[in-house]
C-alpha cells in the first residue's frame, strides 16, 4: 500500500500536473531624482515613485515631519516624499524616515506600517495646477499653520497643494531586477518580433487574487504569496507562518518531500532564508519584479493560463484548512485572468498611468504585434482546468454519463471567455471529462483524483504504436497503480477512503493509454473552439485523441494550427510533432536550464527536417508552469561553464548582427541590498521568475548562437500561429 503521503503529492501537482524606466543594479520602479524646484509634466499618475515637497496653496508653507506628527514648516525644513502608489490614482506618502502619513479621524500621524488609512486618492487640477489628497472617507488632507496636518471635509486652498520636486527622498522597499539599462523596443511593426515567448504560466495564481483583498486564493489555499500587493513587496511576500503555520508546519510542501513533519523557516522580505527555492512550490514565484527582470532580459510574449483542479482544490481546502476557498474549475481560473487586469493596471501605476506599464494584456495578434514593437510584454490570458466551459461528468456505476454542460451551454460559456479576453485554451486537461479523456502520466494520484471528480476511474488501453526510434516530446501513457493509498485517521485518508469505498483498480501491467478519447461533445467543442479562432493547446489530451484532434486540424483548409506548450503530457510522439510543425503549429517544452534547451533543439531540428519546414526560422521557446506546483530547473551541474555576473546580453560572443542595434542590457547577480541575499542560478537553478534572465546566459554558454537565435525568435513564431486561427473568424 502507498502512504498518505504519497497520496497527498496531489495537493503539489501542477495545475498541468507536472513532473517534470531604467533601472539601477538594485532597483525595481524607484524614484528618480530631479532637480530641486523643476517643474513637472504632472498628473494624478506621473507623480508615481517621484519624490517630492508638499507646499500650501494658501500658506505656501511645506509639510514637515515632527516626530510622530505633520506641522507647517518653510522649505528649507520641509519633509521629502516618496509617492507609493497603491494601485492607480491612490498614493502612500512615504517620508525620508520611513514613515507614512496616515488618517487619524481629524488629524494625521506618522505611521511605519502601511494601512488603509494611509492609502490617499489623489485629483490634480490641471487648470490650477493643484494637487488634493482624500482619505478612505472622502476627507482632504489640509495644511493649517496652527494645527498641522489634518483632515477637512470642504475644499480650501489649505486643502491644496503643490507638488515641489525634490531629490534627497527614502526610495519604498522594493525587490530590484539588479538589471542596467533600457529594454529595447521592436524595429518595426511589420518586422518580426525579437524576443521569446513564454507559453504556459500560472501568473493569476496567489493567495489573494484582488488588490483589495476580497476574493480569496487559488489552489484550495495551499499556495502563499501575491503577485501585486498595494504594500509592495514587504506585504506580498512577507513572513509565511500565518499562512503555513509556525516553522511551515502546515506548509503543503512538506507532503511532496515525504517528510509530513518537515519544517522550513519562514522569513520573506527581505531576507528569504529558505524560500522560495525551486522545489518550494507552495510559495510565489511569480512576483511582478522578477517577471519584470524576464521582461527586461527579451521576454516579449507570456501566455498566462487561470486554472484549477477541483478535486485537487478540495484536497487542498482540507490540508490548508480554508473551507471558504471556491474550488469550481471555470470560477477559480476565470478569477485569475480577471486578477490579469489588476496586475497590469497596478503595474500601469507603477510606471506612470494607463498604459505605461510593460504588462500588456493583448487580444489579438496585431495587438500583440503593436506592444513587442513597443518593447513591452505581450500577455495571452488562456484557461487550463479539467471541467472547461463546466463540462464535467459523473460515470455511474453502469458506465453510462451523467454530463454537466450541452453545446448551448458550451457556446455560451466560449462567448463568455472570448469577451473576458481568453485566447489560448486546452479542451483537456489531467481529469476526464464530458468532452473526453485525459492525457495518463500519473498512475496513482492523479487516477483518484479523477475517481473524485467523476465517480470512476480510468479505463485503459494499450498505446498505439509508434515511431520508437525516433524523438518524442513524451513518451505516451504510464504504468497504472492498483492500489488504494494510505492508511490511516487523518482527513486526507478518511475522504479517499469513504470516497472509493476501498475499493482498488485493477489494470494490465505494462504502460498503458487511456480509453477514454474525444466524445461527441468534445468534438462538437473543438469546433466551436476553432470557430472562434482560439489557440488550442494540444498538451493534457489523451494520447489518442492527439490524433484525432490533429485529423480535425487537418480538415480544415488550410490546416489548423495546434500549441504544445509544456511537454506534451499524456504523450506526443515524433509523428504527432512532425504533423504538428506541417500543420504551422508550435511545439515548446516544460522549461529546463540551458542543456535542456539545447537538447530539445537537436529534437526540434529533426521534426522540422521530416515535416519539410526547415524554409522557416527555427523557434524554441518553453512553458515554464511557473506557479503551476510542477517544478523548476536545477543547476546545470558541475562540469558545466559558469554563468559569470556580470554578463551583457546583445553584446559579445554568439549575439548576431540583428542584436548589434539594440541596447545592451547588463545582468547583475540578483541581489537584495536591504539583506544581502542573493539568488546564482548555477547554486539555486531557477528558484522564481527572476532568475529566466539568468537563463538567457545558459543558453548562450550551452548552445551558442544557434540557441540564442531559436529563443529570441520563439515570440514571433508563436505570433504567426496565432495569425493563422485568429483571423480565420476575426477580421484584421
Amino acid at each position: 500500500m502507498k502512504s498518505i503521503w504519497t497520496l497527498s503529492l496531489a495537493l503539489l501537482l501542477s495545475a498541468c500536473l507536472s513532473n517534470n524606466n531604467d533601472q539601477t543594479a538594485s532597483g525595481g520602479a524607484q524614484p528618480t531624482p530631479v532637480t530641486p524646484n523643476e517643474v513637472p509634466t504632472v498628473s494624478k499618475f506621473s507623480i508615481a515613485n517621484q519624490c517630492y515637497g508638499l507646499q500650501s496653496v494658501f500658506s505656501r508653507q511645506y509639510v514637515k515631519t515632527a516626530g510622530n506628527q505633520y506641522t507647517a514648516a518653510p522649505a528649507t525644513e520641509a519633509e521629502s516624499f516618496t509617492l507609493r502608489p497603491t494601485s492607480l490614482g491612490n498614493y502612500l506618502l512615504y517620508g525620508r524616515d520611513k514613515q507614512m502619513v496616515t488618517a487619524q479621524g481629524s488629524t494625521t500621524a506618522a505611521s511605519a506600517e502601511p494601512t488603509d488609512a494611509a492609502i490617499w486618492k489623489v485629483e490634480f487640477d490641471d487648470k490650477k495646477g493643484v494637487f488634493r489628497f482624500f482619505d478612505a472617507t472622502g476627507q482632504l488632507l489640509t495644511l493649517d499653520n496652527t494645527q498641522g496636518l489634518v483632515l477637512a471635509s470642504t475644499d480650501s486652498e489649505k486643502s491644496q497643494f503643490k507638488l515641489m520636486a525634490a531629490n534627497n527622498c527614502t526610495a519604498y522597499p522594493e525587490m530590484p531586477t539588479s538589471m542596467v539599462g533600457k529594454p529595447y523596443p521592436g524595429k518595426g511593426i511589420d518586422q518580426p518580433i525579437i524576443g521569446f515567448a513564454d507559453t504556459h504560466t500560472h501568473m493569476g495564481m496567489s493567495s489573494e487574487m484582488s488588490l483589495k483583498g476580497d476574493v480569496g486564493p487559488s489552489a484550495g489555499g495551499v499556495l502563499y504569496g501575491e503577485v501585486v500587493h498595494r504594500f509592495g513587496v514587504p506585504h506580498a511576500l512577507k513572513d509565511c507562518a500565518d499562512f503555513h503555520g509556525p516553522n511551515g508546519i502546515r506548509d503543503a510542501n512538506n507532503i511532496l518531500e515525504q517528510n509530513p513533519t518537515g519544517t522550513h523557516d519562514t522569513k520573506g522580505w527581505p531576507t528569504f532564508v529558505d524560500w522560495p527555492r525551486r522545489n518550494f512550490l507552495t510559495h510565489q514565484v511569480m512576483y511582478h519584479a522578477w517577471v519584470e527582470r524576464a521582461w527586461r532580459a527579451g521576454l516579449r510574449l507570456m501566455v498566462i493560463h487561470g486554472t484549477n483542479i477541483a478535486a485537487l482544490c478540495r484536497v487542498g481546502q482540507l490540508y490548508a484548512n480554508k473551507p471558504e476557498a471556491d474550488c469550481t474549475d471555470m470560477g477559480v481560473a476565470t478569477k485569475q485572468v480577471k486578477y490579469l487586469y489588476d496586475i497590469q493596471d497596478y503595474v500601469d501605476a507603477q510606471f506612470g498611468g494607463p498604459g505605461q506599464g510593460w504588462f500588456r494584456i493583448v487580444k489579438s495578434p496585431a495587438e500583440a504585434r503593436q506592444v513587442a514593437n513597443q518593447g513591452k510584454l505581450a500577455v495571452v490570458p488562456g484557461i487550463e482546468v479539467a471541467q472547461v466551459f463546466n463540462c464535467g461528468v459523473t460515470i455511474l456505476p453502469d458506465g453510462t454519463e451523467q454530463r454537466k454542460c450541452s453545446e448551448q451551454s458550451i457556446d455560451a460559456e466560449i462567448e463568455k471567455l472570448w469577451a473576458l479576453g481568453v485566447r489560448h485554451v486546452y479542451p483537456f486537461h489531467d481529469i476526464d471529462s464530458a468532452l473526453g479523456g485525459a492525457g495518463i502520466f500519473s498512475g496513482d494520484v492523479i487516477n483518484f483524483l479523477n475517481f473524485l471528480d467523476t465517480g470512476a476511474f480510468w479505463k485503459t488501453t494499450e498505446c498505439r504504436a509508434y515511431p520508437k526510434d525516433e524523438p518524442s516530446v513524451r513518451e505516451p501513457g504510464t504504468k497504472m497503480t492498483t492500489a488504494v493509498p494510505g492508511t490511516g485517521s487523518d482527513p486526507l485518508t478518511k475522504l479517499l477512503f469513504e470516497a472509493v469505498g476501498g475499493k482498488a483498480p485493477l489494470y494490465p501491467d505494462g504502460i498503458r493509454c487511456n480509453a477514454r478519447t474525444v466524445t461527441d461533445l468534445g468534438m462538437y467543442a473543438l469546433k466551436a473552439i476553432m470557430k472562434k479562432g482560439f489557440v488550442i493547446d494540444i498538451d493534457h489530451a489523451e494520447y489518442h485523441s492527439k490524433d484525432i484532434m490533429l485529423d480535425l486540424a487537418e480538415q480544415q483548409t488550410p490546416a489548423y494550427p495546434m500549441a504544445s506548450s509544456h511537454d506534451a503530457h499524456g504523450g506526443l510522439t515524433s509523428d504527432q510533432a512532425i504533423r504538428m510543425l506541417k500543420d504551422g503549429g508550435v511545439i515548446y517544452p516544460y522549461k529546463g536550464n540551458g542543456i535542456k534547451h539545447k537538447e530539445f533543439l537537436q529534437k526540434l531540428k529533426f521534426w522540422r527536417q521530416k515535416a519539410g519546414v526547415t524554409n522557416t526560422p527555427i523557434a524554441l521557446g518553453y512553458g515554464a508552469d511557473a506557479n503551476g506546483f510542477g517544478g523548476h530547473p536545477g543547476p546545470r551541474g558541475g562540469n558545466s561553464k559558469p554563468v559569470q555576473y556580470p554578463f551583457t546580453l546583445f553584446r559579445g560572443a554568439d549575439w548576431g548582427p540583428r542584436y548589434q542595434s539594440l541596447p545592451s542590457m547588463q545582468v547583475n547577480l540578483l541581489t537584495i541590498p536591504d539583506s544581502g541575499k542573493f539568488w546564482h542560478i548555477d547554486e539555486v537553478g531557477m528558484a522564481h521568475y527572476g532568475l529566466v534572465a539568468d537563463f538567457v546566459e545558459e543558453v548562450r554558454l550551452e548552445s551558442g548562437a544557434e540557441g540564442l537565435d531559436a529563443l529570441y525568435n520563439s515570440a514571433e513564431a508563436y505570433v504567426r500561429m496565432w495569425e493563422n486561427v485568429y483571423y480565420r473568424s476575426n477580421p484584421r
